[in-house]
């Protein structure tokens, strides 16, 4: 069934406006059905749109709008901010099987200052990080290929992500990918013009920069997606 999504309508700009001078529940509560049917409906329609593209680039990523889609509502239990709501509205495509910060994925919002998209690994737990990086240093050629495209050049420029000072402990200090080993986060990400965000185009345009990322989410992916595979041949055995 083709999504219905035509482009975020101007009352979702207008709701993002309005929560970033009036962050609290009393500005929220009576403006909720605004943000369900302004906001979140459409969010879901783009969804739906985006994994009909990725069934074609990134099938094993495609998810569930009401999955995809992050909570709204922030757990300030921890925080010092304590305004209780996103200032946008954000989506995830994790591997399937694989827990939303376990492995690398695809991700996008929309707000009304912008449309921001991207991918990889961004809070990695530190066994997830020893993998990735084993396999960077184990195939350090592949992983350059494919984050000096030039696609990926154009749309993202240089891969980012918080580095260390120094090659990580367990690898030569000399070691052909030591740069890249020193990386704690493997990320690629933009930011465009929220106006976008009104057009059916812009699933076109996040299509295009997830695309163009594929290669590197796959091989960020793949000492995950070999074990996985291994798991469950072992269960078929048993």
């Amino acid at each position: 069934m083709p999504s219905a999504f035509s482009g975020f309508p101007p009352e979702a700009m207008q709701f993002f406006r309005g929560l970033a001078r009036n962050n609290n529940r009393d500005w929220f509560l009576p403006r909720k059905s605004i943000f369900e049917e302004k906001v979140k409906q459409p969010m879901r329609e783009l969804v739906e749109l985006v994994n009909g593209g990725m069934q074609r680039y990134a099938p094993d990523h495609v998810n569930e709008p009401d999955k995809a889609i992050y909570r709204f509502y922030r757990d300030t239990r921890f925080s010092k901010d304590k305004t209780p709501y996103k200032d946008r509205i954000a989506a995830t495509f994790p591997r399937c099987g694989m827990a939303r910060h376990e492995g690398a994925g695809y991700y996008f919002a929309v707000s009304h200052k912008e449309v921001a998209i991207g991918g990889g690994v961004y809070m990695p737990m530190p066994e997830t990080l020893r993998a990735i990086r084993e396999h960077i240093a184990a195939h350090p050629g592949e992983f350059r290929r494919l984050i000096g495209g030039t696609a990926v050049k154009k749309l993202y420029g240089e891969v980012q992500g918080e580095q260390l000072s120094r090659v990580p402990k367990g690898f030569p200090c000399d070691h052909p990918a030591a740069d890249l080993l020193r990386y704690k986060q493997f990320l690629f990400y933009v930011t465009l013009p929220p106006e976008i965000a009104a057009d059916r185009g812009i699933a076109g345009t996040i299509a295009t920069h997830f695309r163009a990322i594929a290669g590197f989410v796959d091989f960020l992916n793949a000492p995950f997606a070999r074990k996985k595979k291994n798991v469950d041949a072992r269960e078929l055995l048993l």
